[in-house]
This record gives C-alpha cells, structure tokens and sequence, in this order.
C-alpha cells in the first residue's frame, strides 16, 4: 500500500506557498483578510456618500451662544475643518433636554427656535464638500456642576454613594423621566434632520448618561431599566426606536459607544461587545468605538496623553477590531490616531471602516488635504490636553500649542515644544 502521507504533505505546502504568495497571512489556519481600499476612498451610509473615510470625531466647542444657538465663529469653525478635507464631521454634543446641559456654551437641540442657527451650519459645510451629523447627547449626572449653578438637581440612572470618581450632586431618575428623555432623543433627531444633518449620532460614552445606564457601576436599578444587559440597554432600544419612527429608515442614525469603563468594576469589556453587536443587530448604521466611564485621569479616559510614538497611538484599537470582525455595519476608530501609515494599516486590513479624529484637527484643520496630496507628516498635536483644559475653564476650543506658535512666531522667537 503507498504512503500517501507525505504527498498530501508536499501538497499542502505548495498550497500555503501559494497562499503567503498572495499577500494573505495564516495563523492557526485563519486567513487575514486585507484590502486595497485607502483612507481616501469613499463610503456610503443608507443615503449619506462620503468623500473620504476621515471623521471629525464630536468634540464639544464652546462656541454656541447663551442660548445653545450656533454663532458666526462656530460657523468658520466647522467650515475650516469642510475645508480642510474631512469627509463627516461630527458635531459637539448637543443637548436634549434641559435637564442634560453641561455648560452655558453648550449647542442646544432642544427646541425648534435652534432650527435657523443649525441650517445656517449644515449649509456652510454642505457647500464645501463635507456631509455633517448632530451629536444627540443627555450628560446625565455629569450636567451636576452646571445645573447646580442654576439650583437645579442632576439626574442619573441610580444615585451610588460610593463613586470615587464623582463628586456632583445627582439623584435617581423615576420611570416619567426616563420616558421623557426617550422621546427628547426622538424630537431632537427630528430638529436635526429638519436642519439639514446627514445623520445623527447617539452620545453612548464618556461618562454621560447612556453610558451611565450600560455601566453595571453607575446602573443600580433593580426594574425594567437595570440589572442584567438587556436591562440596561432598554434606554438606547427605545431611544433608537422613537428615533427611527419619527426620522424613517433611510436616514443614518450612529452611535459613540463606551465599551469598556476606565476603571475595575465597572462595564467590562466582554459585556461592551456584546451591546456593539446587539446595536448592530437593532439597525445602528455606524458604531464609533470608544470609553465608557471615566477613571484617574488622563489615563482611565478617553484624553490619553504622551502619545510620542506609533506604538502608543490607537489605543482603542484592539477594542474596534474585535468589534469589526462580529459585526455587518460600519465601525469607527477614535483614540490617538496620529500617524497615516498607521491609519492606512487599520483600513487595508479591515480594522475599521472610518478613521475619526479630534485633537489633531484642532491642531490642523487642513491635516487631511495635506495627507491627500502627499504631505504624510504625523499630525503636529503632541495630546498636551491644554485644548481640554481651555474649554473646562470655559474658553472656546482652541489648540494651546498653536496659539503660542503663532504668538512667538510674530515676536520672532523659537516655538517651545511642550511635553504634558
């Protein structure tokens, strides 16, 4: 009888030679899928075409008025940022409810007198060349240091006396309260499609108030709304439900998820993935992966700093690709990104679909084009965090770093490069 043995050996070699010749890679017998699409290619999202794969990631501005309504200088703001090659941008977290407000400057989609100032926005950006989303956001306890200012009370999913990390005064919403919140999210996608967005984005992280309802930490509720996962995820079902009832099936609605919480005891990782793939299953068109609650800072949030090396930047990366790979519709990465070798490498092997970026456009409003027409150079914010700290002191959004470039290049003196 022959040894057929070896030749099925020689022949499954020949087989991984060919393979390994095709630019594939094979680990414990799966095949790493890669592909020839760059950051520069275009996506489509239900009826939204974007230009590019690159995302103003939301981050709050300070720019609105009194009011919550859109000013002038917010205006050049984002027509900048369309300027300068963004294919989405995200806007600020715009609140809700009253009862959601995290500061005076703060854009309010509240009510229909916020309609004009938000179409004027729209416009701008459209007739540059970018499409553009509404954060839809309720800061839930996290509103505690404003509302205090107004001798108004914080509402959040549970009231936990032992949160080391929280210092404001909150208390436990009631059942009509949560029902309110619901149907404000619905009314404010509305506002948001009235006012020309491309889409809108649910706020499911950073501490605020959905991400406060997934976190077992800060969700000790023991009804309907607490509990085990599904529980705690019945505030985004409805929420996604009234929004799709009152905007239609075409209309993009994305989400900014937490998926795991900055500190041990909190929402842990296993359970974040789960919910990603729960809100894909639900109709969610986009997930933009990212923090939960906030632990010690900068480190146990979404502010991570010292990224002076490649190997720091991404650092929700391992997070996203997880996600990418169990779920059908688009996947977002934000966290550090810096370098576009490094972004090139997350979209060719499948990592992620879009690439979203915040500190290093504010730094550089115009970072893409210059990625676009061959200018590679790594994005020039150094994650000093001074731009978080402006708009913490109430100051409008600006990078710290340039406006003392700009400032002693005028005197004629060195730039300093500052390290924090």
């Amino acid at each position: 009888m022959k040894n057929k043995v070896l030749p099925d050996l020689i022949n499954r070699r020949t087989f991984i030679r060919k393979v390994l010749a095709a630019g594939s890679v094979l680990f414990l017998g799966f095949k790493r899928k890669t592909s020839s699409i760059t950051p520069f290619e275009h996506i489509t999202i239900k009826n939204m075409k974007l230009r590019n794969r690159f995302v103003r990631s939301a981050t709050y501005d300070g720019y609105a008025n009194i009011s919550g309504h859109v000013t002038e200088e917010q205006i050049k703001l984002f027509s900048d940022l369309a300027t300068g090659g963004v294919g989405l941008i995200i806007t600020g977290m715009t609140n809700v409810h009253h009862s959601g407000q995290i500061s005076p400057f703060q854009n309010s989609i509240a009510s229909d007198d916020c309609i004009p100032g938000l179409k004027s926005l729209t416009d701008a950006v459209h007739n540059l060349g970018a499409k553009i989303a509404a954060e839809l956001a309720h800061a839930g306890k996290e509103a505690a240091w404003f509302l205090g200012s107004k001798n108004k009370e914080a509402i959040a999913p549970s009231f936990v006396s032992d949160d080391t990390y929280f210092e404001g005064k909150y208390r436990k919403m009631t059942e009509d309260e949560i029902s309110e919140i619901v149907c404000a999210f619905g009314d404010g996608a509305i506002r948001a499609r009235e006012a020309g967005f491309d889409a809108v984005q649910l706020h499911g992280a950073h501490a605020y108030l959905l991400s406060q309802f997934l976190s077992p930490f800060t969700n000790r509720r023991i009804d309907n709304w607490g509990g085990p996962l599904r529980n705690r995820l019945r505030i985004h079902q409805e929420i996604y439900r009234d929004i799709r009832s009152k905007v239609g099936e075409d209309y993009p609605v994305m989400i900014k998820l937490g998926v795991q919480d900055g500190f041990q005891g909190g929402l842990k990782l296993e359970e974040g993935i789960l919910a990603a793939k729960v809100f894909a299953e639900w109709g969610f068109d986009v997930l933009e992966i990212s923090q939960g609650l906030r632990g010690e800072w900068y480190e146990g949030t979404e502010f991570r700093t010292e990224i002076n090396s490649i190997d720091k930047e991404g650092y929700f990366r391992s997070w996203c690709k997880g996600i990418k790979n169990q779920v059908k519709v688009p996947v977002s990465l934000v966290g550090g990104l810096r370098s576009f070798k490094l972004i090139n490498e997350i979209i060719q092997n499948n990592e992620a679909d879009l690439i979203s970026l915040s500190r290093p456009l504010i730094r550089e409003p115009d970072l893409i084009n210059d990625w676009k027409v061959g200018d590679l150079h790594r994005a020039k914010c150094i994650s000093c965090n001074l731009c978080l700290q402006a708009v913490m002191s109430l100051q409008k959004l600006h990078c710290v770093q340039r406006t003392i470039a700009d400032d002693n290049d005028k005197q004629g003196v060195k730039s300093p490069f500052y390290f924090c």
